[in-house]
């Protein structure tokens, strides 16, 4: 088997209620992971693009977040909606989809303006 061209992470981690950070998905069963794989399928992008369930991304101040390696494209607050663009748009036409991209600013910092403020000692 070739190794996949692209491969797309689905956060679907769920958190108790009244934890510190958000869920990406309140029942850890992801619509948007059903919906991305589906399209996906009907697009006949098997076995070339991979989509898999991932738990935490560490993005949950923009979750549900889904991100597409190699390109090392990250989304923010994707809905199952939203999955025809990342399917059409980037999966197939290779064009990231710019209104659900992350700021590169919000990636993996601790000063990003999502986040809240760290609890004072």
């Amino acid at each position: 088997m070739p190794p996949f061209e692209r491969h797309v992470f689905v956060c679907h981690n769920a958190r108790p209620a009244g934890a510190p950070r958000p869920s990406c998905t309140t029942d850890g069963k992801s619509e948007l992971h059903t919906r991305l794989s589906q399209l996906a399928r009907e697009a006949g992008l098997a076995p070339s693009v991979r989509i898999n369930k991932s738990f935490c991304l560490d993005q949950c101040e923009h979750g549900p977040n889904v991100v597409v390696y190699p390109d090392a494209v990250w989304y923010g607050q994707v809905q199952p909606e939203d999955a025809e663009a990342i399917v059409n748009e980037h999966l197939i036409g290779g064009r990231p989809v710019e209104r659900l991209r992350l700021a590169d600013e919000c990636i993996n910092t601790k000063s990003c303006p999502h986040r809240p403020a760290p609890p004072a000692n």
